[in-house]
């Protein structure tokens, strides 16, 4: 199974797109973005969309189009990112209800059920302790 990475993308969207504000840039087109995250600009376009619906981006349109940050970015955590592009539960159970003869068929998802709700409360709030202005602090620091 491979990992999601669209909170990762996500991150470097918005990171990116405060530096590039930082820089003197005033709105950002997809294709900009895409050139830096290195993918096609429909994949940044269908995000940015997400990430609007969320409150995070608003778009511009006509001349000057693209898009810009909707709040200092102090003030968007990592959690709030989240929420906007994970839309569901972190982890899933069976797809078809497991055999309920079998002891373990019968038992496994409730104990699982328990488990991945411990794991996902404590991922939310250490997502929630990290802002977007952080992680460009750190990818500043990096260089």
């Amino acid at each position: 199974m491979s990992a999601n990475s669209r909170l990762t993308v996500a991150a470097h969207v918005l990171v990116w797109m405060e530096l590039y504000r930082r820089q003197g840039g005033t709105v950002a087109t997809s294709e900009q973005i895409a050139e830096s995250v290195n993918t096609n600009p429909v994949v940044i376009r269908r995000l940015l969309g997400d990430l609007r619906k969320a409150g995070l981006v608003s778009s511009r349109r006509g001349a000057g189009a693209g898009w810009v940050l909707a709040r200092d970015p102090a003030r968007i955590s990592l959690l709030e990112v989240y929420d906007a592009v994970e839309p569901g539960a972190l982890f899933a159970l069976h797809r078809a209800l497991p055999n309920q003869e079998c002891p373990v068929g019968r038992g496994i998802q409730p104990v699982m059920q328990e488990v991945y709700d411990q794991a996902e409360a404590a991922v939310r709030q250490e997502l929630g302790k990290s802002t977007l202005a952080d992680v460009l602090r750190g990818v500043l620091a990096a260089h």
